[in-house]
């Protein structure tokens, strides 16, 4: 009698082919967690500079798109590009400051122009990452990611206000805040006190909420939905590349500390899927994919990408590492990116909904940036270096434009536009610079200070 090979069905192996009906919902789980976020940069750009709704609702079909094609490159590597593990690739909350600084200073061109050079850039930072990886330790990147939250949150209390517009004499109005914190009360009540779907689904939850209570106030307009064809294919070039030194500067400053950043996404994934650290191959590999995929999205039109934390703690949390489950969820993802009807329906939603949603959001980017801020000592060195970082970064965008006047303009473009650049570069800079010293050799020299 000829042996039977076993087939792997288990969800908890890399190469486990489960079940339609098993994967199905483990798919679905991970759309939830990611699908809001995947389009609202798109939003929050959109309303910052005045699109269109055609161009709003090519940006969210963009959005779909692109991350379908960065998640399918993450679990089916092509020549070396990929990471082959269980990651979920959308577009990323940390470039909003400077794609809304790029796109007010050039235009939306210039944007996607820069973007395709840094998705160049961080393919070559994923060749040399192992050599680059120690210039970027938790407080560096820590002090990035706290200050990309800190800089979000004017963005989200203006939508939470209705979004300014000149047109609008209900700007600040009570519908508008009333709505707003509905939304963020929905979202603090499902994410503290919900369990499964309900706290995975938080923020969808509430900005279905806000939605229904914006319908019942009037304040919802139908007719980009009713004006939206059922499919329709990405389009190529939909706006020019246009490449200004100063934005791209500022991009390539971005994609390589977010490069940098994605090492830990990889990282989370394995150890906390798979008990393992991560191989030199598959970081080289995840971050090289993710600058393929931002420079096709610089093509059809999609924003800038990056490994998607929340999913990666879905994978901690569950210990589901079949590739099969995340090539579904990107399925499902690239289905909604041909019906540009969803693009509508996303670009319909109030801004002050997206304003009470998202705040949430950029708090928790904001902790974040502090949780990994304290994984280094707080030595008077450290805590000198990401003071020092934050408060030049956050000040020089608070002055009057007279305090920057007698400066050149790629100068204010790169480090007065996005607190996030001059932030990077100082804790970067002054990391390398001022000598390591640890909380135990800082006692002993305020000791032997005591001791003459």
């Amino acid at each position: 009698m000829k042996n039977v090979k076993s087939v792997n069905t288990s969800v908890f192996s890399l190469e486990g082919n489960p079940s339609i009906k098993t994967t199905t919902p483990l798919s679905l789980q991970h759309l939830l967690a990611m699908i809001v976020g995947n389009v609202l940069p798109a939003l929050v750009l959109s309303g910052a500079l005045g699109l269109s709704t055609e161009q709003q609702i090519l940006l969210v079909q963009a959005s779909m798109f692109i991350a379908a094609i960065g998640t399918l490159l993450q679990t089916y590597p092509i020549l070396g590009v990929g990471s082959r593990l269980p990651m979920i690739v959308g577009v990323s909350f940390a470039y909003i400051p400077t794609i809304l600084a790029i796109g007010n200073g050039y235009g939306i061109g210039a944007i996607f122009g820069s973007q395709l050079v840094g998705g160049l850039v961080a393919y070559v930072v994923g060749i040399f990452i192992k050599k680059i990886r120690k210039y970027f330790p938790p407080m560096v990147a820590g002090t990035v990611v706290f200050t990309i939250g800190l800089s979000l949150y004017k963005v989200a209390v203006n939508y939470m206000a209705g979004g300014f517009q000149p047109t609008d004499p209900r700007y600040g109005g009570l519908v508008y805040w009333g709505i707003a914190l509905l939304t963020l009360v929905v979202v603090l009540v499902c994410n503290m006190f919900g369990k499964g779907y309900i706290k995975l689904a938080a923020i969808l939850i509430g900005i279905v909420v806000g939605y229904i209570a914006s319908l019942f106030a009037g304040i919802v307009s139908f007719e980009s939905i009713a004006s939206a064809s059922w499919f329709n294919l990405p389009s190529i070039m939909p706006f020019k590349l246009e490449f200004p030194s100063a934005a791209v500067i500022s991009m390539v400053i971005m994609y390589v500390v977010n490069a940098v950043q994605a090492v830990g996404d990889l990282s989370g994934t394995t150890v906390g899927g798979m008990d393992r650290e991560a191989t030199d191959e598959e970081l080289s590999g995840g971050i090289k994919g993710n600058g393929i995929t931002s420079v096709i999205g610089s093509i059809i039109g999609g924003l800038p990408t990056a490994t998607y934390s929340q999913n990666v703690g879905i994978v901690a949390m569950t210990k589901v590492v079949s590739l099969k489950v995340f090539r579904l969820t990107a399925v499902m993802i690239l289905i909604a990116g041909f019906i540009p009807k969803f693009g509508a329906f996303m670009t319909s939603i109030p801004q002050c909904v997206i304003g009470g949603a998202t705040i949430s959001v950029f708090a928790q980017i904001t902790m974040s940036g502090m949780k990994l801020i304290v994984q280094d000592e707080l030595s008077v060195r450290n805590t000198t270096i990401v003071g020092l970082g934050v408060a030049l970064g956050m000040g020089i965008t608070q002055i009057p434009a007279q305090g920057l006047q007698y400066l050149p303009e790629w100068f204010t473009m790169v480090f007065a536009s996005s607190p996030v650049i001059l932030a990077t570069l100082v804790v970067f800079v002054l990391n390398i610079v001022l000598p390591k010293k640890t909380l135990v050799e800082e006692q002993a020299e305020r000791e032997a200070m005591e001791s003459k």
